[in-house]
């Protein structure tokens, strides 16, 4: 049986109801976590309490689980973990254990954000004009390269904990002062955010299948409401940024669309939290990572959807015995 392992499953609950209505009895699902109230756990088939990842031994005891279990691919669920992944890919790959995440250097460049934009301007990537510091951002201000209003958010930040928008210079100085995250500061982008959930094929390495939709409402950590749509000009944009990143499996990409164009705002290389959008209207990447498990190179299916198809997120709850944890 060819088992999926998803570390750091958090709350990811419905992520797996979607998994076992799709692969139903072919795969297992072996999830972890370092608490064992994450709600997800208990909709896998098996799970496990690990240390956390930044413990000497956690990436071994991940890696006897996966033994263990059968496990053909491994994933996580949360940002800082997938650098670690990468950094180790030859160990899991040594057991037949494919990866879901992204080439090292990609793993870096996703999770700081000015890396990120450094690096696609150099390759010539439309991206969100971003400054490291104030005094960079006086020197692009002076020159006229910028203006306020402006967003600031933590460089290594997961979904919009710490995003502010500032609309004047004493604004901006004074959230570099109380000096809660280390801030980047970009330009306002005041046209149509969207994202798309895009699968990376893991023998070719190319995108094979892209769901996009715009947001209608955002809370903590992303959107709760979105809607689908196609463009191809969106899908063609979507293969340029993977010709310069090396992706493994799922992705979430941010986009902003001004002026007729799109921009790249950031990217999560791994499932987003509102993948669940792009199952629910038909692209199944479950079957695509069943597929590379299968040693199977996926063929393009770019568009496969309906415009026009809602997402509406709400909460659900997960009911277990105290004796039933994991432990």
């Amino acid at each position: 049986m060819n088992n999926i392992m998803f570390c750091s499953c958090g709350r990811r609950a419905q992520l797996f109801r979607y998994l076992k209505e799709s692969l139903q009895d072919t795969c297992q699902i072996i999830a972890t976590d370092n608490s064992n109230t994450a709600p997800a756990l208990y909709l896998a088939d098996r799970q496990y309490l690990v240390p956390r990842i930044d413990d000497p031994n956690y990436v071994r005891t991940v890696l006897e689980i996966a033994k263990s279990n059968d496990v053909k691919a491994i994933t996580t669920l949360i940002d800082p973990e997938i650098e670690i992944l990468a950094k180790h890919r030859d160990v899991f790959e040594k057991e037949g254990i494919l990866v879901l995440a992204p080439s090292k250097e990609t793993a870096r460049h996703c999770f700081d954000k000015y890396d990120m934009f450094k690096y696609l301007h150099q390759n010539n990537v439309r991206t969100v004009l971003t400054y490291d510091s104030l005094e960079h951002f006086k020197e692009g201000y002076t020159k006229g390269e910028i203006r306020f209003p402006v967003f600031i958010k933590p460089r290594t930040g997961s979904g919009s904990v710490g995003i502010h928008k500032c609309n004047t210079q004493e604004e901006l100085d004074t959230h570099f002062r109380e000096g809660k995250f280390d801030y980047i500061i970009q330009e306002f982008m005041d046209g149509g955010d969207c994202d798309a959930d895009v699968y990376i094929d893991c023998f070719s390495h190319q995108p094979v299948a892209a769901f996009s939709k715009r947001k209608l409402e955002t809370k903590i950590g992303g959107a709760n409401k979105t809607i689908s749509f196609k463009d191809p000009k969106l899908f063609a944009f979507i293969k340029e940024i993977c010709k310069v990143l090396e992706f493994n499996g799922p992705v979430d990409m941010d986009f902003w669309y001004k002026d007729g164009e799109y921009y790249l705002s950031e990217v999560n290389p791994r499932f987003g939290g509102a993948y669940l959008h792009a199952y629910g209207a038909g692209v199944d990447f479950f079957k695509l990572i069943q597929r590379n498990m299968e040693g199977k190179t996926n063929e393009e299916q770019f568009g496969n959807y309906d415009d026009d198809v809602l997402m509406m997120m709400y909460d659900s709850v997960v009911i277990v015995k105290k004796d039933e944890l994991a432990k």
